[in-house]
Parts: C-alpha cells; structure tokens; sequence
C-alpha cells in the first residue's frame, strides 16, 4: 500500500491523523473520486480482490469497483493509515421485500472518536460521511437521516429516511471478514443470471453539485450548477465521452 499515492487518488490534502475528522474527508473524498462501476463485470472480466489487485486497479489505473473492491480498497488504505478496521459482511436490504443474501462488504472503523460504519461501495444515494455506531441516535448526513438498530436475526440495521420515508438499509453482524470471504459472494454478483451487476453498465460518483452522476443503462443523469439533467447515451463514442469526463474513466 503506497498511501502517497492513494491519498493523491483521492485528492486528500493535508497529514492525515486517526480522528473523525480525517475518517469523514477520506470518505467524502473517495466519493468524489472514486467512481461506483460494474465496467469489467459487463466485460466479463472476472474480478480481483486481493489488495495489491484492488490498488492497482484503483489507483493505479484509476478505475473503479463495486463494493468488494471499494471497501476492501479503502479498508487497506485505513489500516495503513492506522485506523483499526474490521471487514464485515452485510445483506443489502433497501428495496428488498425478501431476505437476500449476504452480498454486501462494509468497514467498522475504529478511530480515536469511537467507532464508525464506514462504506464506499454503494451507487445509490447512501452516507457519504461515516455513520457512528450508536443506536437510536438519529444522524443527519446530507439531505439524508440514518440511524442503526439491534436485530436478533440481521444484526446490526442501518435505517435511512430518504425523502420523509424510513427503511431499512442494509444490515450486517460483526464477526471478521477475510478478502477471500467475499471471492464466492462476488462470483455470484459476476455470473448468476439473477446477479443485477451483469447486466447493463451501472455507473455513479458523488457530484460536487449535490447528487450523484449515474449511468444506468444508457440512461445517464448529471448534476452542475443549474440542477440535476438526463439525456440518453446514444452511442459507443458517446458513451466512451461520458464515462471519461465525468467519472474519469478513460476507455480508448
């Protein structure tokens, strides 16, 4: 892990310390510059998760992921930092009127401030701050509240209220994760015909402007000054143009 370099990826300034304070920039950030992105998926490339893999993938060749690479990127990047990180694995419970398997990694952080939930890897609005782990405290992250419960069977429920509606977001139990714990779930999410990762390009990076860019499909919607606007990507080129210059991707 070269932290220069990772640090630099994500356009975080400054001497990084083991407070909140430096854990909330270097989410933020990592929102910012590091795009949500299923790109080798589509391609039928299969994925990497170790981190030498992950690093080089993401900061070298300044690309992507989906949540096992992002959280398992970032979770490197923490601990060489000196944060204390445990890898966990979670069900992703919005919109889900069954329960789904475990296909979820998320990051509990420990830092000089107490613990927090830390995850990158989402493409939906999600928190971009790291949520602490208090229960029933209800915690205001942008626009979004959020707030976690104790569940006999899920474990610990993250809960956001998005748009005057509270539901459940994700949930997950605490006991540790090793990379290669999140090799089968990730070969499902590559290759099952039910997987909604191989499909169609999924794309979405945190906007300066509020919201998030996304790539759906060939619907693609982009925030700037004037608000949030959608157009549809008609071709190859257009597409190559988009995934360049707003989730700096470059695939010429």
């Amino acid at each position: 892990m070269n932290t220069d370099l990772y640090l630099k990826r994500i356009n975080f300034q400054g001497e990084p310390k083991t407070d909140y304070a430096t854990l909330k920039q270097l989410q933020y950030k990592h929102f910012l510059s590091v795009p949500y992105e299923n790109i080798d998926i589509i391609a039928k490339k299969p994925l990497k998760l170790d981190s030498e893999s992950l690093f080089n993938k993401i900061v070298l060749d300044r690309r992507g992921g989906y949540c096992f690479e992002l959280n398992g990127a970032f979770g490197s990047l923490l601990r060489a930092l000196g944060f204390s990180v445990t890898d966990c694995m979670a069900r992703f419970l919005k919109g889900e009127n069954k329960i789904p398997m475990r296909r979820h990694r998320v990051l509990k952080t420990q830092c000089d401030d107490g613990i927090f939930l830390c995850d990158v890897g989402v493409g939906i609005v999600s928190p971009y701050y790291p949520v602490k782990l208090d229960f029933d405290e209800i915690q205001q992250i942008g626009n979004e509240q959020y707030k976690l419960t104790r569940d006999d069977f899920f474990g610990t429920v993250l809960h956001q209220c998005y748009e005057g509606v509270w539901d459940r977001y994700f949930a997950f139990t605490e006991e540790p994760q090793l990379d290669i714990d999140y090799i089968m779930p990730s070969f499902y999410c590559e290759n099952h015909p039910q997987s909604i990762f191989n499909k169609e390009d999924m794309l979405a990076i945190l906007s300066p402007f509020g919201g998030k860019n996304t790539v759906s499909g060939a619907n693609f919607s982009y925030w700037d000054k004037n608000g949030k606007h959608k157009t549809i990507i008609e071709n190859e080129k257009m597409r190559k143009e988009i995934f360049l210059e707003f989730f700096g991707i470059d695939l010429r």
